[in-house]
């Protein structure tokens, strides 16, 4: 696990900078990470918070959503997380969730999961539909061919089978 041992965190500001290389985070079934991670931040320690202030760079490889042909996509993203201390809940009932709970984390141990927040980094960093090319043709939703390599000689028509019967009473 990459983790950052938060008791080594001696003064109120501090500077992390490491780079990842793809072999030492875990496999992701959305994405597989082809570049090194440059991976940089400022923590500010109050008490037992920890607020980190960085940047994470790297390229991912992904399918396009429509042709399933593999896209690199390069990530460089900046984050501004507060993390606490994991707590159990003591309270009861509907809480209602506030604009800063959104940009906090917890960590346990006395250690924050650093695959994990990068994780959430490139998951933020997807783009909801994935395209190799604006005007890719995606493929042949009949026989499977990818469309932007070659032409098919599929019959692309579909008609509704719920329809069949008024169709019949038109001829």
């Amino acid at each position: 696990m990459l983790s950052l041992d938060l008791t080594r965190i001696r003064r109120a500001d501090e500077r992390f900078e490491r780079t990842y290389e793809p072999e030492q985070l875990t496999p992701d079934d959305a994405y597989s990470v082809v570049a090194p991670v440059a991976l940089a931040f400022d923590i500010r320690r109050n008490k037992s918070e920890f607020h980190l202030t960085g940047t994470i760079a790297t390229t991912l490889e992904l399918p396009c959503s429509r042709c399933l042909e593999p896209l690199l996509w390069p990530v460089a993203a900046s984050f501004d997380l507060r993390y606490q201390p994991l707590a159990r809940n003591v309270g009861e009932g509907e809480l209602e969730v506030h604009e800063d709970d959104l940009s906090t984390a917890f960590y346990q141990n006395d250690a924050i999961d650093l695959e994990l927040l990068m994780k959430e980094q490139f998951q933020l960093a997807l783009p909801m539909k994935p395209l190799c090319a604006g005007d890719c043709q995606g493929l042949c939703p009949v026989c499977g061919t990818n469309l932007n390599r070659g032409a098919c000689t599929c019959t692309r028509t579909w008609e509704d089978p719920r329809l069949a019967a008024l169709k019949a009473l038109k001829h």
